[in-house]
């Protein structure tokens, strides 16, 4: 059996390998930049999150944490925007729980990303060792009955997501799929890394709603492959939450007009691309936009962490407010930049509110919803 890659992310820090993650500055240098000792900006994180005691959470966190390494499950594959995330973030993340522990990534792609749920559900520590980046649309696998889904999104532990996004349909420069009147009327290749992934499902749910004529070829290792494929001529483009994928592993794809936008799966206009309609636009009764906001909640919880369930609350205390510190670092922001990723704080509160409210979704949306994604809803893939 192949094992999941194992890597250590790059520390923005410097440009290589840090085995302390944070740049291997020095014990003064590291207390000065990230404020540890004195009045320290993660002790004011925790006092600030939630209504519980913040300094046994502290205490017991840096208790916990310290000298010790967590693991960062992926559900991703190590070429796409998931890992370009991970390795950006996960240093800052690190620097900002008390008694510095070591990330490390552990990629773990399959299954449209239902592989990695799954371990961290039934399989992973719950002491608070290990976390996860995963798919955003993978917690909603159980809501639409996948049978290989074995866990319970709301029973997990969300610390947060880094982005909230829309999603988009491209087509290589050289193909003839140029507008959303070409989808409706010509056959469009687009690539899939299997089953119920997000590149999948998107897809088909234009085809059930719309009636547009895209044809999934299926196979593909994640994102990154897709890309190549459709470089190559194999596929015409790709369907899904591509825009900071595209713009952190690609940045001269839409500055360079490598590829078009032929349709906004989203419902309302990105004002990137404020000349290429929005989905819903197309939409004639109101059933339709009630399954076009089940289907595209996931994209509002774009880059999500969370922990196994079990994990003691203070852990997570603990984690939520490293979460906040770190993405809100003028440090990170400004690397989040250089490297073209796009930044919005979502809170893990906010994350288990977006799956709570989708699980209570009538029956009746919810099965519309998922007949529309060709019966595989609620998986990921990519990257």
């Amino acid at each position: 059996m192949l094992m999941p890659l194992i890597q250590e992310p790059t520390s923005p820090l410097r440009g290589e390998l840090a085995p302390d993650l944070i740049g291997g500055r020095s014990a003064v240098a590291q207390r000065r930049r990230f404020g540890w000792g004195g009045t320290t900006r993660y002790g004011a994180a925790v006092a600030a999150f939630a209504l519980m005691p913040s300094v046994a959470s502290a205490a017991s966190g840096e208790d916990f944490y310290k000298g010790r390494t967590v693991t960062m499950i992926m559900s991703a594959d190590a070429g796409g925007g998931y890992a370009s995330y991970a390795n950006a973030f996960s240093p800052y993340l690190a620097a900002h729980i008390p008694g510095k522990p070591r990330i490390v990534l552990q990629f773990m792609p399959g299954a449209g990303g239902l592989r990695a749920m799954n371990y961290l559900y039934t399989n992973a520590p719950k002491d608070g060792s290990m976390i996860a980046l995963v798919h955003s649309s993978v917690p909603y696998a159980p809501l639409y009955g996948l049978a290989a889904a074995k866990f319970d999104p709301r029973k997990m532990n969300w610390l947060g997501s880094i982005d909230a996004t829309s999603g988009i349909c491209v087509a290589w420069g050289t193909s003839k799929i140029k507008t959303w009147n070409d989808m409706m009327t010509k056959q469009y290749l687009v690539g899939s890394s299997g089953a119920g992934s997000q590149m999948e499902t998107l897809p088909m749910m234009l085809n059930k709603l719309f009636g547009t004529k895209n044809k999934v070829i299926s196979g593909y290792k994640g994102g990154n492959e897709v890309y190549l494929a459709m470089e190559r001529g194999e596929v015409d483009g790709r369907c899904g939450s591509l825009v900071s994928s595209i713009n952190s592993t690609r940045p001269d794809w839409f500055p360079q007009k490598k590829v078009t936008v032929q349709v906004q799966i989203a419902l309302e206009r990105d004002p990137a691309f404020a000349d290429v309609p929005a989905v819903v636009e197309f939409a004639k009764d109101a059933k339709t936009k009630q399954i076009l906001q089940l289907v595209l909640s996931p994209m509002a919880m774009d880059r999500p962490i969370l922990t196994p369930p079990g994990v003691p609350a203070d852990r997570v205390a603990v984690l939520r407010a490293a979460f906040h510190a770190a993405i809100v670092d003028p440090q990170f922001l400004a690397d989040a930049k250089k490297q073209r990723l796009e930044v919005k704080e979502v809170s893990g509160e906010k994350v288990a509110q977006i799956l709570a409210n989708a699980f209570m979704v009538p029956p009746e949306v919810v099965k519309a919803a998922n007949e529309a994604m060709g019966g595989s809803g609620g998986a990921g893939g990519g990257g």
